[in-house]
């Protein structure tokens, strides 16, 4: 379950405010006795009787801030004229779009970027293909492709849903390596419908990120990702979060003056993330790891024919067969 965090929800207050030096002082005093905190105060227009001012209050949630506006509502000399939430305005018309590298000024440039001067070029990828990566946007272009069944902590919600994830971690690929990413949210939960839609779009990619598949249907469609694209496959929520993990525990044994190959490490969940996790701290020296989920230690040797990969780390963890 998705939990908001206290001051996470930023609300735009906009409110007519009689003018009169209590008025102010009551409409802070009752934001802060609803648990609000003021962030900001804008002037929008001033008038002799009233102005109408924007004022940003952070809360701990939407009910939280029902309560808050129910308070200012309440207060004499002050209006609510409407209420904005800082999120939903962000997300307006969506986060992301296409821009043209190089620009449409007249006749010429239409003919150079288009028909009939494009033809060569394709005629040259034709003729060698791996001018692709020079003559088209794939080499610094990736997909990031969801199926909508393991979005954030919110679970099952769906392709359409997922959109706004997707998009913002496009905008992470381009903001902190300028890399050009796509959302892809897919409208099918088949793994090997997945894996065939994947592969019909991938001439277009550079790569390809697999984003919020649930677990353990994400392992299937990495890995045949993997054998049958020739071009890299990443599964974020695996290996993003490893290498995270690794970074972490690296550092905290440099503070403790301890090695990988001397500690016992217990990792509690073992979904997608913790599996990847394990194998990455495996090959990066750990010698005693014990995986822990739901049903308790993943036991030494058993079999665990509903997920295959809990089968694999009863095989490769647990040394001491606890």
């Amino acid at each position: 379950m998705a939990v908001t965090r206290p001051g996470s929800v930023r609300l735009i207050l906009r409110l007519e405010i009689r003018n009169a030096r209590s008025v102010f002082g009551s409409l802070a005093a009752a934001i802060g006795a609803a648990g609000g905190d003021i962030m900001a105060v804008d002037l929008i227009q001033a008038g002799k009787e009233s102005v109408i001012r924007d004022v940003t209050v952070g809360v701990e949630s939407p009910d939280h801030g029902e309560r808050v506006i129910a308070a200012v509502s309440a207060l004499p000399g002050v209006r609510v004229i409407n209420v904005s939430d800082r999120v939903f305005l962000a997300h307006l018309g969506g986060k992301i779009e296409v821009n043209p590298r190089i620009p449409i000024k007249n006749r010429d440039d239409l003919s150079m970027v288009y028909t009939p001067g494009v033809a060569r070029v394709c005629t040259a990828i034709h003729q060698d293909p791996a001018k692709v990566f020079q003559l088209t946007m794939k080499r610094n272009t990736v997909a990031v492709v969801t199926d909508g069944t393991a979005v954030l902590g919110l679970g099952d919600i769906g392709p359409a849903a997922a959109l706004p994830v997707m998009e913002g971690k496009c905008m992470l690929f381009k903001q902190f390596a300028g890399v050009d990413a796509f959302p892809i949210c897919l409208d099918t939960k088949d793994p090997d419908e997945i894996v065939e839609i994947i592969k019909k779009i991938s001439p277009g990619f550079g790569g390809i990120n697999l984003e919020d598949i649930s677990s353990p249907r994400c392992f299937y469609i990495e890995e045949r990702l993997r054998k049958e694209l020739d071009i890299p496959v990443f599964h974020d929520d695996q290996h993003g979060t490893a290498v995270v993990v690794l970074a972490g525990l690296i550092n905290a044994l440099k503070v403790v003056g301890k090695k990988l190959d001397e500690v016992k490490v217990v990792l509690v969940g073992c979904g997608a993330a913790g599996v990847a996790i394990i194998k990455l701290l495996l090959r990066a020296g750990v010698r005693n790891l014990v995986g822990v989920d739901r049903i308790g230690i993943i036991e030494r040797g058993r079999d665990y024919p509903e997920n295959p990969m809990w089968t694999w780390l009863a095989q490769h963890t647990n040394p001491e067969g606890l």
